[in-house]
């Protein structure tokens, strides 16, 4: 193997791949203990006051923030990586020596294109497989110590249970497990057949029944309706739980692959509204990765010349480019969500966007 190392890749290409992943692991990890330690001075207070212990807080709230934020940042790291030391490089004079060796810019590239694979995979694997573990962690300890910003009461909750059920609550608390004007209509084609209100209905968890407290059911056969007023309590099995009507903003994060492809299937039926934001969570994990390549090139295209100042105006650049890249890439769920726009082609517009620029950076840089 080490043989192998030595004969396809030249001193030029280790050196570069030792300075590329050297600087992106060491800026990584400056930004995770400014992260943590800025998070520790918010969160202290509720920490203390929940009376949270301390390996709860290092095992489960911080080992799903940091591989979060890190990867959520992972972009910028990777572009500031790149930018720093290939300027320092070209403002120490070292790429006009390797360009003018006869060595193309493309086989410049090479060693740039290696290490932002390396990236590459083990960002592709996080996103995949760590990534919706770890926020289950996160989410978990959030929602046992009252951390979550959502409020817990959903209100106007409509969802089809079958192909032909339907329910609606005005508002559920999912504390109590207790909902308040439940309606469940039960249909054959276009036609009720059955139509049942009842005041409140709350989830017994012991026995996994709900409880349908002063209701009335109204039947209907043909031209002939039946019913049945004021019935004071009712026990029964219903196809819902309480995780139904619970939708945290970031509650498909936690999921696993093939859990939400589970949902999707389910919330075909119960809530299509949020089909979007499902298959947005979904093709994000396989595309997100994309930006090690994307942001390595437009990085070497603009630092890879020597210019005055040395790398403050190619890093300066590189910032306001990144920040560019990550306000974009957020709002792609927004077109997704609330545009209109089909997910997979949102979740591709910042790569393919900056892909663009990065070609076009890229025939204009030195040669």
């Amino acid at each position: 193997m080490k043989a192998i190392f030595h004969r396809y890749l030249k001193i030029i290409d280790r050196f570069i791949i030792g300075k590329y992943l050297g600087t992106f692991i060491f800026t990584m990890g400056i930004f995770m203990v400014i992260s943590v330690v800025f998070d520790v001075s918010e969160k202290l207070d509720n920490f203390l006051n929940k009376h949270a212990s301390l390996h709860d807080i290092i095992f489960r709230y911080y080992a799903g923030f940091i591989p979060f934020y890190l990867n959520m940042l992972s972009p910028l790291i990777n572009f500031l990586a790149v930018i720093f030391f290939t300027a320092k490089m070209a403002n120490q004079t070292e790429i006009v020596p390797i360009l003018s060796g006869r060595a193309s810019f493309n086989r410049f590239l090479r060693p740039y294109i290696i290490s932002s694979t390396l990236i590459f995979i083990v960002s592709f694997f996080a996103n995949v497989y760590l990534i919706p573990y770890t926020n289950r962690l996160k989410i978990d300890f959030e929602n046992a110590n009252g951390m979550m910003d959502n409020d817990p009461t959903k209100s106007e909750v409509h969802m089809q249970i079958d192909k032909h059920t339907f329910v609606y609550l005005s508002n559920y608390d999912p504390t109590t497990h207790l909902g308040y004007n439940f309606i469940m209509e039960k249909f054959n084609g276009d036609t009720l057949r059955e139509k049942l209100i009842a005041n409140q209905i709350q989830y017994d968890s012991v026995k996994n029944i709900w409880s349908l407290k002063d209701y009335s059911v109204k039947y209907v056969r043909g031209m002939k309706e039946q019913f049945l007023k004021n019935q004071p309590q009712k026990d029964t099995v219903l196809d819902m739980h309480p995780s139904d009507f619970i939708v945290y903003d970031n509650v498909y994060t936690a999921m696993s692959l093939s859990d939400l492809n589970k949902n999707i299937d389910k919330e075909k039926l119960r809530r299509p509204e949020y089909l979007k934001s499902i298959y947005f969570e979904k093709f994000h994990r396989f595309v997100y990765p994309l930006s090690a390549y994307v942001l390595t090139l437009i990085g070497v295209s603009i630092s890879s010349r020597k210019v005055r100042g040395g790398v403050g105006l190619p890093l300066g650049i590189g910032i306001l480019l990144c920040f560019a890249y990550i306000i974009l890439e957020r709002f792609a769920l927004v077109f997704s969500v609330k545009g209109g726009m089909t997910p997979l082609v949102a979740v591709f517009i910042p790569n393919i966007v900056f892909g663009i620029l990065g070609y076009y950076l890229l025939l204009k840089a030195p040669k």
